[in-house]
């Protein structure tokens, strides 16, 4: 392990959270417009490779949400069954059916896409964030 960046260490405290956050923004925007899954998962994975680099992969690894082989797991399942509800409607698999949830004032339009491009973005964290980590891991064991 390198000498400490005190600088990196604060403004991580920072840029980590926000990072996720707009992660999820783009998550959630994605079936609307450009953006979703894949690119919420790789602005995801920055956020972890950015506290690899300033902490230790190991760091990183701790701060995932699941170990990456499982957020791959659980990504794919997602993605698969999110194509159900439209065979269930007869109609193909992976058709994706739209509803209204009815809040106070106003109704929240959802769809099934949603679930799919969350399983997306939980595939990509966890494969291109793990495979990151463990590139990152071995380049330390090697200082």
């Amino acid at each position: 392990m390198g000498p400490r960046a005190l600088l990196a260490e604060v403004f991580l405290r920072f840029l980590h959270p926000t990072l996720l956050l707009a992660s999820l923004w783009i998550l959630l925007r994605g079936h609307n417009a450009p953006g979703g899954g894949f690119i919420g998962g790789l602005l995801a994975v920055a956020a972890s490779a950015a506290v690899a680099l300033t902490f230790s992969a190991a760091e990183a690894r701790r701060r995932l949400p699941l170990p990456p082989t499982r957020l791959i797991a659980l990504g794919v399942l997602a993605a698969l069954l999110s194509g159900l509800p439209g065979v269930f409607a007869g109609q193909p698999f992976l058709t994706h059916l739209w509803f209204n949830v009815p809040l106070a004032v106003t109704e929240l339009p959802l769809s099934t896409v949603i679930v799919f491009d969350l399983g997306v973005y939980l595939a990509v964290w966890g494969a291109v964030g793990g495979f990151c980590l463990s590139l990152l891991a071995m380049v330390e064991e090697q200082e």
